[in-house]
């Protein structure tokens, strides 16, 4: 019998995140550890009327893939997996690893050359999001590998999990709800500012120039658990939209490699400067592999207070309230930000030791809380 918080689950996720309508091509992706929410996914995408197309990969299929591939066969892009992502109406993809390091011994440059191959795809899903066109979203499935990169027993992961959804309340949706009209509150404030400055104890201080770009309201729709507030830069600003340092408290994770003490400086909307005190050569080889990939292509705000714990798993760590992320490559076209790479890599910065947002001249958030009444967390 599964837990019946993956039924209530897969509930939130198809009538709520993606909203399924009768008669549409719905995807559903994922390892074979998640083959709970998957059926459960499936029995309710039925119910919905739609058709369900299920797409299982391989634990450890991706391992085989580089350690074997040519260089002609890691820059290939298989064209039904093209037409695919042009033809679904919603996606539903489950993080659910068996083994979270599995590529962490590959060599970057081919994890490079792979990701570039897949840009087009990765322009395809993000301009038909942007429309309308596909509804999308993604959550986690906890495994005990992922329990393990958290520092957690499986159990107790598991209720963090659920938790960080509001899972264990009656109805789920009614409190995402909630949670969508306290963060429309910072959305409506940061609409038509110009500045966004970023400063922490650890020399962070990043200037972010959001004049005339879209800020988007995240709450359980498109990633879920969610939890934040986010724009993209202006990289067309005479400043180049981006400028100043940003060292990340935190690991930035991508492809189950971490990458610790990462610092990077911006000049006019571009990273010319990366560091990191492991996995040096990852982050670089990331970075270089396509013209856009030393561009910010987002910027948000984590507004999930429920979320208070660094777990290795940028779905969760992007939301914790009290902190913001910036991601390096791909910008969400519905922002206003116009970036185009094969990357989109998430880096989590903590206000929480001391740290403020100031937004045109004025602070809005100060050691990781805001400051003014009924936005999240207050």
């Amino acid at each position: 019998m599964r837990d019946a918080r993956l039924d209530k689950l897969a509930d939130v996720l198809v009538n709520y995140s993606v909203a399924v309508k009768p008669g549409q091509l719905v995807r559903i992706s994922g390892s074979p550890c998640a083959q709970a929410l998957i059926e459960a996914l499936y029995e309710r995408v039925l119910k919905a009327g739609a058709h369900p197309l299920v797409r299982v990969g391989l634990d450890g299929i991706e391992e085989i893939f580089f350690k074997n591939a040519s260089d002609e066969q890691l820059a290939y892009l298989p064209p039904m997996a093209l037409e695919e992502i042009k033809t679904i109406d919603a996606s539903i993809g489950l993080w659910s690893e068996f083994n979270t390091k599995e590529l962490s011994s590959v060599d970057p440059k081919k994890q490079g050359k792979a990701s570039a191959a897949r840009k087009p795809i990765m322009e395809v899903f993000m301009k038909r999001a942007a429309s309308g066109e596909l509804r999308w979203t993604g959550t986690l499935f906890p495994t005990v590998s992922s329990a393990q990169d958290a520092e957690m027993g499986l159990h107790e992961y598991e209720d963090f999990v659920f938790e960080a959804g509001h899972l264990g309340k009656p109805d789920p949706v009614a409190v995402w709800k909630e949670i969508h009209e306290r963060q429309q509150r910072v959305v409506d404030y940061l609409t038509g500012k110009k500045v966004v400055r970023f400063q922490a104890k650890n020399a962070t201080d990043l200037t972010v120039n959001v004049e005339g770009m879209t800020w988007i309201n995240c709450s359980g729709r498109e990633n879920f658990p969610d939890g934040e507030v986010f724009t993209g830069p202006n990289l067309k600003a005479a400043d180049g939209g981006v400028n100043g340092v940003v060292r990340y408290h935190f690991p930035a994770v991508y492809h189950g490699r971490e990458v610790e003490d990462v610092e990077l400086v911006f000049e006019k909307g571009r990273v010319v400067k990366a560091s990191a005190s492991k996995n040096q050569d990852f982050l670089t080889a990331m970075l270089d592999q396509d013209e856009g990939a030393r561009g910010l292509g987002e910027i948000a705000i984590g507004t999930n207070y429920q979320i208070q714990r660094f777990t290795k798993n940028t779905l969760f760590d992007e939301k914790i309230g009290g902190t913001f992320h910036a991601a390096v490559g791909a910008g969400y076209p519905e922002s206003g930000n116009s970036n185009e790479s094969a990357l989109h890599w998430d880096m989590v910065c903590d206000l929480r030791p001391g740290g403020t947002i100031t937004v045109d001249g004025e602070v809005i958030s100060r050691d990781g809380k805001f400051v003014f009444d009924g936005w999240p967390g207050r």
